[in-house]
C-alpha cells in the first residue's frame, strides 16, 4: 500500500445488501460513478463480497462492499448468504437495496432486524425508480404507479425500524443517486479522534523502530503498522530512526541522544530486549496496535491463560489479513512452536485468516490474534465481543511473544496503567 493512501482499516465501510437482482451491483456502480461490480440480469452474479477502496464525496475515503443476494438458494447459496452476514461485522453503514417493483420481502425484513441487532446505521433504498414513480407526485403519476405496480400503493412507507425515510433511486437514470450519497454522509458514524502514540511521545523525541526484513516482506515496502507508526511520529514532530535488528547495537552506540521509545516487530522481541538498555521504554507494534484498537486490557488478561493450558487443549491463531505463507511463518510456524516449548504441552492449533472468523469459539482455550492492522474498528470489536460473550480468553501476538520470552512487564512500561495490572 502506498504511503499516500488511507489504510483500508481507517476507511468508512459501506455495505450494499439485498435480494438477488435487486440491483445492488448496478446501484453501487452508480453511486461511485465507476464499473466496480459486475452487473447481469442473471440471478446470483455476485457470488463473493467485492471490496473496493475509493474516495467518495461528500464522505471521503471509503471501502465499498457489494454482497451476494440474501435470498440465495441451495447449499452454495447458504454459504453466500453467510458471507453477506459476515460482511456486516465490518460494515459502518449498511444500505438495504429493495427491488422497488416488488416491495419489501421476508428476507429484507430479516436483514433489517440484523442491522438493528448489530447496531449498524442503515438506509433503505427502493431501487428501479424508473419503473415505479415515487409517491408524492401528481395524481396522474400515483394512478400510473398503482397500475404499473399492481396496486402496491403502500410502497412508499418506510420499512419497520428504518432510521430514515425510504429513498427512491434509479441506477439507470441517475434519479436519487446524489440524495443517496448525501444521506450516507449524514448518517456517517462520528469519528473518534484516535492517536496511535497518545501519551507516549513529545515533539522532538527520538524514537527507534526495529523492523526485521523477512522473506514475507514485499520488496521495496514496509508493512502497514510500520507505515502508520512513522506517519504518527511525523504528526507528533518526533525524530524516527528505522533499523533492522541486526544493526540496532551499532545504531544505539552511535546515538548522542537517548531514544524516548523503541518499538520493535514482535518476532525480534527477545533479541531487541537484550540490546536495548532497561532504562529505555520498549514495546512492540502489535502491543501498540492492541491499545489503538482498544483491546490491550483484554489481551493482557488473555495471555495469562497460557499458564493454565493442558495436553489436548485447542488454540485458535487468527490473522486479519491473508498473505503467502513462508516456511517459517509467524502465525502458523513460529507461534505454535514457541507456545508448545513454553508450556511443555501437546496442543492442537487451528488457523484462520482474512475475513474468516469462527462463530463457535467455545472449543478453544485461547485465541491468539494478530495486531489487526487490516481490520477496521467495528470488525475488531466484533471479534473481541465474540470471545468475551463465549468466555474464551483472547490475546495477541505481541503479548504472547513477550510473555514467552519473559519480557511482558518490560513491554508494558510505556503503558503504566497496564503494567500495574500485572501486579494484581
Amino acid at each position: 500500500m502506498a504511503l499516500n493512501q488511507t489504510p483500508a482499516a481507517e476507511r468508512i465501510h459501506i455495505g450494499f445488501f439485498g435480494r438477488r437482482n435487486a440491483g445492488k451491483s448496478s446501484l453501487m456502480n452508480a453511486v461511485t460513478g465507476q464499473e466496480l461490480a459486475v452487473v447481469s440480469e442473471v440471478k446470483g452474479t455476485t457470488t463473493d463480497p467485492v471490496f473496493k477502496t475509493m474516495e467518495l464525496l461528500p464522505l471521503g475515503p471509503v471501502m465499498m462492499i457489494d454482497t451476494p443476494g440474501i435470498d440465495d438458494e441451495g447449499e452454495l447459496g447458504r454459504l453466500r448468504v453467510k458471507k453477506s452476514h459476515q460482511v456486516l461485522n465490518k460494515t459502518d453503514i449498511a444500505v438495504l437495496v429493495v427491488d422497488g417493483t416488488v416491495g419489501e420481502t421476508k428476507e429484507d425484513k430479516e436483514m433489517l432486524a440484523l442491522f438493528q441487532e448489530k447496531r449498524v446505521p442503515y438506509l433503505v433504498v427502493y431501487h428501479k425508480a424508473d419503473l415505479l414513480p415515487v409517491s408524492g407526485d401528481t395524481e396522474e403519476s400515483v394512478r400510473d404507479r398503482k397500475e404499473r405496480a399492481g396496486g402496491k400503493e403502500k410502497i412508499a412507507q418506510a420499512l419497520p425500524g428504518s432510521t430514515s425515510p425510504v429513498l427512491y433511486v434509479s441506477s439507470k437514470t441517475g434519479f436519487g443517486i446524489e440524495k443517496l450519497k448525501n444521506c450516507l454522509a449524514a448518517i456517517k458514524p462520528a469519528e473518534e479522534e484516535k492517536d496511535l502514540l497518545e501519551g507516549l511521545v513529545a515533539p522532538g523525541d527520538l524514537v527507534v523502530l526495529v523492523t526485521p526484513i523477512d522473506k514475507a516482506a514485499p520488496r521495496g515496502r514496509l508493512i502497514l503498522p510500520q507505515q502508520q507508526t512513522i506517519r504518527a511520529l511525523l504528526d507528533h514532530g518526533c525524530i524516527s530512526v528505522v533499523v533492522r535488528e541486526t544493526e540496532l547495537s551499532q545504531l544505539l552506540a552511535g546515538l548522542e541522544k537517548k531514544p524516548a521509545l523503541v518499538i520493535t516487530d514482535s518476532q525480534a522481541f527477545d533479541m531487541v530486549s537484550g540490546i536495548v538498555p532497561e532504562e529505555i521504554p520498549l514495546t512492540s507494534f502489535s502491543i501498540l496496535f492492541a491499545r489503538y484498537k482498544g483491546n490491550l486490557g483484554q489481551a493482557l488478561a488473555g495471555v495469562k491463560a497460557l499458564e493454565k493450558l493442558q495436553d489436548g487443549d485447542r488454540i485458535l491463531i487468527s490473522e486479519g489479513c491473508t498473505h503467502h505463507r513462508q516456511c517459517n511463518d509467524i502465525g502458523t510456524v513460529k507461534l505454535p512452536g514457541w507456545i508448545r516449548s513454553y508450556t511443555g504441552k501437546e496442543l492442537e492449533f487451528v488457523f484462520t485468516s482474512g475475513t474468516g472468523f469462527l462463530e463457535d469459539l467455545k472449543p478453544f482455550q485461547v485465541i491468539v490474534h494478530c495486531g489487526g492492522c487490516m481490520l477496521n474498528e467495528r470488525e475488531m470489536k466484533y471479534r473481541l465481543a465474540c470471545a468475551r460473550d463465549q468466555q474464551v480468553n483472547m490475546t495477541n501476538y505481541g503479548m504472547v511473544i513477550a510473555q514467552i520470552h519473559g519480557i511482558l512487564k518490560r513491554s508494558l512500561t510505556p503503558f503504566p496503567d497496564m503494567a500495574a495490572l500485572l501486579e494484581d
